[in-house]
């Protein structure tokens, strides 16, 4: 009885692998965006000197966007596609926050196209599966 739990586990570890490139952009995810909720959130007066349609709110909200993407980044790791729609939100309300205060537009949009790489990087497949399809819902 003991052997059949114990192949199962391993069955089951040996299902969800992700490909190196993700791996790597998930931990490049985690790392830039924790600098990021880290400049927003401290270094906020000289984000409000550079960016002249800003308030200290716009900056402490894009600051916590930026803790939110590390938890939706720490979400996908674990296998979980909520990650993946919680950035699509983050996204969203950055691109909000950064049209009102005057972001010139196709930084913007490149803001969202990152939605559309993570989405690319999750296809890449380890073993015939890709991350997207290791997900859990």
């Amino acid at each position: 009885m003991e052997d059949v739990l114990d192949d199962s586990i391993n069955n089951e570890l040996n299902l969800k692998q992700r490909h190196g490139c993700v791996t790597a952009y998930l931990v490049f995810m985690i790392v830039i965006n924790s600098l990021i909720a880290l400049a927003y959130l401290f270094a906020n007066q000289f984000v409000l000197e550079e960016t002249a349609g800003s308030s200290p709110a716009m900056i402490y909200a894009l600051g916590i966007i930026g803790i939110a993407n590390v938890v939706f980044a720490v979400m996908l790791w674990k296998w979980k596609k909520i990650g993946f729609f919680g950035f699509i939100g983050t996204s969203l309300a950055a691109a909000a926050l950064n049209i009102m205060m005057g972001v010139e537009i196709s930084q913007i949009i490149m803001g969202l196209v990152g939605i559309a790489i993570l989405y690319a990087i999750l296809q890449i497949k380890q073993d015939g599966r890709s991350a997207w399809e290791n997900m859990e819902n």
